[in-house]
Order: C-alpha cells, then structure tokens, then sequence
C-alpha cells in the first residue's frame, strides 16, 4: 500500500508546480471528525499552537462531525492537495470505518497518505464485581465453559469496544453476547450493577472505578502497564501477547498532495508532538505521544487492518 500511495502523491505533484511557496504561509486546516470536546478534539487543540510556531503558519481546527467521522474523514479526502489540509483522525475513522462501510464514496486506504502516529491510548479489561474471574485466564476460561454465556457491553455496533469483545471471545475460542449502549459510558453503571460481565475501555473512562473497587481490572492492553494501576498486567503478562489493542490518534493529508509538502507535514506534526511542553499535556490526558514518520504511520495502519479486518468478518457487523 505505501508504494501505491507514493506513486499517487509524485502523480499528483506535477499539477501542484507552483503549490510549495503558497502553502508556507496558508493557514494549515486540521480536520476533526467529531464534535468540540471530545479526546479527539482535546488532542488536536493541545497541538495545535505548538504545530504552528513550527510550520510558522497558523494553524485552525475545524469540527466536522456527523455520521461516524465519515463527515469529516471525506472533507479531508476531498480537500485541495496542497498541503493546507490535514485529519486528525482515530481508529474508527481511518480503519473501522473502511471495514464496516461498504457504501463510502472513497477508498480510505488509497485515498488518504498517511502524515504522522500522533499517540496511542491503552484500554482496560474490566469485569463487574459479581464475575468470578480475577486473572485474564480466568476470564478466558469462562469465556470458553460458561453455560450461560457471558455479556459485554459496548457503545454501540461496530464500536471498538464492540470488536475489541468479539476478539477477545475469539481468542479464548469461546463465545459472548454483545449487548450495545448508546456510549460506553452508560455501560458502566451496569456492569458495576452486575447486569453485564466485562467491558473493554479506555483507560480514562474506567480508571477511577478500578481504583475505587467498583470494577476489577484485569489487563491494560497496551504495550506497559499504566502508573496510575501499577497491579493491573498487560495482556501479554497475563498470558494473551496477541491482545494488544489501542485508541489512536494519526494525522492524513489527501493523498494527491506532493511528496515535499507531505514531508514538510510529517517533519512539523512530529516536531510538534515531541516537543516537551506538548508532550506532557498529552500525557496528563492519558495519551502515550509518539510524533512517528509517514512510514511508520503506514505500517502501524496496515498492521491496524490486518488487526481488525478479521474481526468484523467474524462478527458479521455492518454500519451500512
């Protein structure tokens, strides 16, 4: 795919000849594709000036809501190629979305080069108070010999909570039932209540019922444990290394747009979210930063549809 992307970009450079010297003092738009608020919104806003004393240009964020980020994930795929736009983007609008919509008017993955892998945000494996499991083992066996079948809830079909649940029934080669919310946050009270068994979250969202012992935390699926739950283990350490799920956050500019403009992007995104003032801003809001190359993007988002893919197939969702 990267090699297909590039051969796009050079093609699209020869009719942007006079595009590099406007672009340098253009505002910069970074498309949100969701509502103001959000971690999504939080995340581009915290970098936002810091992006733009190193690109010297102003940089404006612009929310493009509506239909599942689909909105905005086509605003940026139909922009000018001429380096003034960029996504800022999620799992959900530059992989699930690809997956569970068949009916988009746009080939994500060849509409879109990748920029930079802002940061990623680990998830939490918790189980309500009335689930006999302590361990991720536990869990996983009951997954396989419980007979009456365990629940999870989810913010809604096609959800990452929703997926990251089926992959977790299918690598304990045992089955769930999924029982969606209208947001994952509504889900917390039952399962405290004990009306569903285990969720699947971001880590800011379950932190404080973890640590207050409404909610037993299992695994934290990311790479490390966190500080703030130094007991809970990654899923690896508890015995399930192909577990590793992550929110996250990468930067897309349409994918016509010339290759030295795209570098000038990568260069100022990946400045941006290394520098330290920055960098610990996202921290403080549960962001692990990264600020990675195009390249690197590019192979975590292969890696992100190879993850996912086999998953909605098995879990036979569709958002169309």
């Amino acid at each position: 795919m990267l090699k297909i992307r590039r051969r796009l970009a050079l093609a699209g450079a020869a009719g942007f000849v006079a595009t590099p010297l406007r672009a340098q003092t253009a505002p910069l738009r970074v498309i949100v594709p969701f509502a103001p608020g959000g971690a999504t919104d939080v995340a581009a806003r915290l970098i936002a000036p810091t992006l733009a004393e190193v690109l010297s240009r102003p940089v404006v964020i612009e929310n493009r809501g509506g239909a599942g980020s689909v909105i905005g994930t086509e605003a940026t795929v139909n922009a000018a190629p001429d380096g003034s736009t960029i996504g800022f983007f999620t799992v959900t609008s530059s992989v699930l979305n690809a997956l569970l919509r068949q009916t988009l008017r746009f080939d994500t993955r060849r509409a879109l080069a990748p920029v930079s892998l802002v940061g990623t945000m680990p998830m939490l494996l918790v189980v309500g108070p009335h689930v006999p499991a302590r361990t991720l083992a536990e869990l996983m066996g009951l997954l396989r010999s419980s007979p009456k079948p365990l629940t999870y809830g989810s913010a809604g079909p096609g959800s990452i909570n929703h997926l990251a649940g089926h992959l977790l029934a299918m690598r304990a080669s045992g089955q769930a039932v999924h029982v969606p919310y209208r947001g994952a946050g509504a889900v917390i009270p039952d399962l405290i209540a004990g009306n569903v068994d285990f969720l699947i979250e971001g880590f800011a969202s379950l932190h404080p019922h973890v640590s207050s012992g409404a909610l037993r935390g299992l695994a934290v699926t990311g790479e490390q444990r966190v500080a703030q739950l130094p007991e809970v283990p990654t899923a690896t350490e508890a015995g399930l290394p192909d577990f590793r799920i992550l929110n996250w956050f990468g930067t897309y500019a349409p994918v016509a747009t010339p290759a030295p403009l795209l570098a000038r992007l990568e260069a100022g995104m990946s400045a941006a979210v290394r520098a330290v003032p920055v960098a610990t801003k996202l921290k403080e809001n549960g962001i692990t930063p990264v600020g990675s190359s195009a390249a690197e993007l590019e192979r975590f988002w292969d890696a992100e549809f190879a993850l996912w893919e086999p998953v909605v197939r098995a879990a036979a969702v569709s958002l169309d």
